[in-house]
């Protein structure tokens, strides 16, 4: 069974930093392209940032440009998302997408549960 499974969330001060990692199982995320997604209460979901299947081309929104970092590591099959210089404006449940044909789609044919990002002082 295709399975993804978000970690790393929490409540973190304006300013601090986060890990979010992204667990594939019953496939290989290899031939996937993934994204990071973002809910904030009230707001429609809206994409953070993107990694290509092979790791060469990444995407991100402006508002987390010099901030995020989208990685990947085929050989444990699981995607990260470094956060730093965290904002109360990032706060919301991040959520990991998988798509085999399309690089940074809006609508990702697969999807993790989310975890929750909070930050506030």
């Amino acid at each position: 069974q295709l399975q993804l499974v978000e970690s790393g969330g929490g409540l973190v001060q304006p300013g601090g930093s986060l890990r979010l990692s992204c667990a594939a199982s019953g496939f290989t995320l290899d031939v996937y392209h993934i994204g990071w997604f973002r809910q904030a209460p009230g707001k429609e979901r809206e994409g953070v940032a993107c990694i290509s299947r092979s790791g060469g081309s990444t995407f991100y929104r402006d508002s987390v440009k010099g901030r995020f970092t989208i990685s990947r590591d085929n050989a444990k099959n699981t995607v990260y998302l470094e956060m730093n210089s965290l904002k109360p404006e990032d706060t919301g449940i991040y959520f990991c997408a998988v798509d085999r044909y399309n690089y940074c789609s809006s609508k990702p044919r697969y999807w993790g549960q989310g975890t929750q990002v909070t930050v506030s002082s």
